[in-house]
């Protein structure tokens, strides 16, 4: 019996608009009542995943970004898996050799090197691949352009990063050209201590080898008493669905390998895949 869901935001949870559609909202709560355990697993930090979700009424736990962070319903650290500053220093080496935007997420706020001006348009080039019925102008007009812009910082140079001691969890790296960020990803994937992967056709992300949602995620609820076998997830994230959880659903709308990897299929997520999802569980529950 499934006692634990974990899903994934962007693509899965939320729909088209980047939003949580009631209908999700309600099935999340009727799962909680029925005492499953809503777990949200996503690239996101912590402040862009309660962007979406604040004000719904869910109680979760939270894996953010892309594995490197685990915090419980009342939002505490339970673990968090930082890459040291020389690998840091190292992948930095490798990307400022290519014209790209590169932030540093930390957990607390977002780091960005250059000036003020290049900060806008690199977050305007990146929430493009969100808004793309929106022109530049629009997109500094969204809600998500100003949360990500009021959670970053500048920044001098990556010695700055250093001479700070702060801590990175994550590079997210975005450009428009996608053979570079193919070159770059080949280059990166030579190193066994990183995990490259890629939300977007436009973006990488980049994490400690052990900051995986799958790996992860099984960790986590393994440690709450709970097993393999109990756990649910819907995502469009292959280290989760390629991995022997209970029942793993792909969206509707997922790349082909992602819904190959997994055992069920739901709707897409401008069909509210996941409420689908969760209601077709909870009624054959009862029946």
């Amino acid at each position: 019996m499934i006692k634990v869901i974990a899903s994934d935001m962007d693509g899965t949870l939320l729909g088209g608009d980047h939003r949580l559609a009631p209908r999700t909202a309600r099935a999340i709560r009727s799962a909680c009542d029925a005492g499953i355990r809503f777990i949200v697993a996503t690239g996101r930090d912590l402040n862009g995943a309660l962007q979406e979700l604040d004000g719904m009424g869910l109680v979760c736990d939270y894996i953010v970004g892309s594995g490197a962070e685990v915090r419980d319903p009342q939002q505490k650290i339970v673990s968090r898996l930082q890459m040291d500053t020389g690998m840091c220093g190292e992948i930095y080496d490798v990307l400022k050799t290519y014209p790209i935007s590169v932030i540093f997420m930390t957990g607390e706020c977002d780091y960005s090197i250059g000036t003020p001006e290049k900060l806008e348009e690199d977050l305007r080039q990146n929430l493009q691949v969100f808004f793309s019925d929106l022109s530049m102008e629009e997109i500094l007009e969204t809600e998500m352009y100003r949360n990500m812009k009021k959670n970053t910082r500048l920044i001098r140079d990556f010695q700055e990063l250093k001479d700070r001691e702060i801590s990175v969890y994550k590079i997210f790296v975005f450009c428009c050209d996608t053979e570079v960020l193919r070159e770059i990803e080949q280059k990166l994937q030579k190193n066994e201590r990183l995990a490259v992967a890629s939300s977007y056709v436009n973006n990488l992300e980049i994490t400690d080898a052990r900051a995986q949602k799958g790996p992860v995620l099984k960790n986590y609820i393994e440690s709450l008493g709970y097993t393999m076998e109990e756990v649910g997830d819907s995502m469009n994230d292959y280290s989760m669905l390629s991995m022997d959880f209970g029942a793993t659903v792909a969206m509707g709308n997922s790349e082909p390998e992602i819904i190959k990897a997994a055992k069920y299929m739901t709707k897409s997520n401008e069909e509210d895949g996941v409420a689908y999802a969760i209601e077709e569980m909870l009624r054959r529950r009862k029946g």
